[in-house]
């Protein structure tokens, strides 16, 4: 999670909301790292998850991630989630719970839902605060300061 926080405050210095990615193969290896570039690339699916899946398959080839562990800041979305049964990523972590936009543990719940391609193992609410803070602290800058907005 340390190695997608990093990524996470980079995307935030480059003006993109604060999530960032890491692909890791089955000996733990990274295999992709990635913050969301939506802004930078005028593309509203450079999210950070969807980056680091595309990169890695491209670096190892086949279509299948499944002995591979996304480890991301934020609880995927609608898109990514779906994304990660596509990818037939093996195994989900993430950071900070996203009660409004959220897939995974909130909302659709696509890993969980009986027509799901695949369904990865899922662990939320690693190193929690700290991805809580960083877009807490970047979507109040955005607002100028707002306390008490989200």
């Amino acid at each position: 999670m340390a190695l997608a926080l990093e990524e996470a405050r980079a995307a935030a210095a480059r003006g993109e909301v604060p999530v960032g990615a890491v692909l890791l193969d089955g000996a733990g290896a990274v295999v992709a790292r990635a913050g969301n570039r939506v802004e930078e690339c005028k593309d509203p699916s450079a999210h950070a998850e969807m980056l680091v899946m595309r990169e890695a398959l491209r670096r190892r080839g086949g279509r299948r991630l499944a002995d591979c562990t996304l480890v991301v800041t934020l609880e995927p979305c609608p898109m990514c989630a779906a994304a990660l049964a596509h990818f037939r990523v093996g195994r989900l972590v993430f950071g900070a719970y996203d009660p409004k936009g959220g897939a995974v543990e909130h909302g659709a719940r696509l890993p969980y839902r009986p027509e799901t391609l695949h369904r990865p193992e899922v662990v939320g609410g690693v190193c929690e605060g700290q991805a809580t803070d960083l877009l807490r602290t970047f979507f109040q800058a955005l607002r100028g300061g707002c306390a008490g907005e989200e």
